[in-house]
């Protein structure tokens, strides 16, 4: 039985491509049926998904902010404006943020992404050496939205999927239950030989043995995504998006991938969403096609109203100069992160929001976590700070989550780099690829540095 808030039945224009029979087995609180639209994600004990504040509210300059600091960049008058999408304005005023996203939207996240499956050795044991491995449904888009839909934020997947296949079977169970609502076709697999869904072979590390990946992509059925298999005037316009969140692993799988990504981006910006995109350079999808990349990565940036990226990325994807990556002391690094940030802006000075992470490996379980973000000719530092790390994988997609989650409900950028830093910490000590918050309030402790018991 369908829960009473999934019950409005959408029209037959409105029904998404997939197979629903994976639904029949889950709790009603985690049924996101194609066939019906749902007014509020629920937690997982059923109760409202609404966030409260939480008990120690940071906004508006208030709270610990020892470790903040903001600098004057280019001034907010030297900002491109921007000229179309009238749907949406950005305005900025001395420490604060106000994003006016589309008010009307439907989702606030829009997420295309290709899904796949992490095999991970237990124990935190090299994968040469393990005889027992863990699967889990991952990829760096997806990781980035459940920020936003465990607090109750409604986030839109759009995907392709194998048909018949269990794997599919079980990344749609899972996208369900983690309250994210998904649409895609069903690709028939064409035998043993075609479609699949990726595998990501993970080796978390532990102490001074480093973590490895092996990407294991062939055949993979997000190398099919075209704009044709969706009802993008249906998705941007007539339900609509607060943001479009993309990244550069998907736009560099495939020419047809990458022009999948620009087909998005220039719906989305017609129809007044931002266009979130972190660069996500790797250097083995790029391989040969440096230069179609970079003009394609070059076209999203300028399509942009946020863009994420390490130094490494901002280098290598746009070619712009940067400090040198990885490597110690990443602390005395900050002033090089922010000329790069502030090259990035006059290359790109349609992009509003500009946010970049900050590591430094002492260990596989101890990392120096900080973030950057520039918003309005201003920056807003997080200095690095100690964190425990169980599994590093997805600190990143999560700082995204935390930022994107705060200009969704408009907080200044001081509180969206806080809860930004304090996703990606919280990220890493789960053994998911993505966070799974209880609350805002769980999240803000982590800024806090407070890991006292809460009874």
């Amino acid at each position: 039985m369908l829960a009473r808030d999934h019950a409005e039945v959408l029209s037959s224009h409105d029904r998404c491509h997939f197979n629903t029979s994976y639904t029949r087995n889950l709790p009603a609180n985690r049924l996101f049926s194609p066939g019906v639209r749902r007014s509020r994600p629920q937690h997982r004990d059923g109760r409202s998904a609404e966030p409260g504040p939480p008990a120690a509210t940071l906004g508006n300059n208030q709270g610990r902010t020892e470790s903040i600091t903001v600098e004057s960049g280019h001034t907010a008058a030297a900002r491109a404006k921007p000229t179309m999408h009238r749907r949406r304005r950005f305005t900025i005023s001395k420490g604060s943020i106000i994003m006016k996203l589309r008010e009307d939207a439907e989702w606030s996240l829009v997420i295309p992404t290709s899904m796949g499956i992490r095999i991970c050795p237990e124990d935190a044991q090299p994968v040469q050496t393990a005889n027992r491995f863990t699967m889990q449904v991952t990829s760096a888009e997806s990781n980035v939205g459940s920020i936003a839909s465990y607090l109750g934020q409604p986030v839109k997947i759009l995907t392709n999927f194998v048909q018949g296949s269990p794997i599919s079977l079980m990344i749609k169970s899972n996208l369900a239950s983690r309250f994210m609502d998904f649409e895609g076709p069903d690709l028939p697999q064409g035998g043993a030989w075609g479609y699949r869904h990726q595998f990501n072979i993970a080796d978390s590390g532990y102490g001074n043995r480093g973590a490895r990946v092996w990407n294991d992509r062939a055949g993979e059925v997000g190398l099919q995504l075209d704009a044709k298999d969706f009802d993008l005037e249906r998705i941007f316009g007539d339900e609509g998006a607060k943001i479009v969140h993309m990244s550069g692993l998907i736009a560099a799988l495939s020419p047809k991938t990458l022009q999948f990504c620009l087909d998005i981006a220039h719906a989305a910006k017609k129809h007044g969403a931002a266009v979130s995109f972190d660069l996500n350079f790797r250097a083995s999808f790029w391989k040969g096609r440096e230069e179609e990349l970079r003009a394609g990565f070059t076209e999203i940036a300028n399509n942009c109203s946020i863009l994420i990226g390490n130094e490494e990325d901002f280098q290598l994807a746009l070619g712009l100069e940067g400090p040198e990556a990885g490597g110690k002391g990443i602390g005395a690094k900050i002033e090089g992160f922010k000329a790069m940030i502030n090259t990035a802006h006059e290359r790109f000075p349609g992009v509003e929001v500009f946010a970049t992470t900050l590591r430094e490996v002492v260990n596989a379980n101890h990392h120096l976590w900080g973030a950057i973000l520039w918003a309005g000719g201003e920056f807003y530092v997080a200095e690095p700070r100690d964190i425990g790390v169980l599994d590093r994988i997805g600190g990143g997609d999560s700082t995204v989550g935390g930022i994107l989650y705060g200009l969704i409900k408009g907080w200044e950028p001081e509180k969206c780099l806080q809860f930004g830093w304090a996703s990606g910490a919280i990220t890493t000590t789960f053994l998911t690829d993505y966070a799974v918050p209880a609350d805002e309030e769980q999240i803000w402790s982590v800024w806090e540095g407070n890991a006292r018991i809460k009874r």
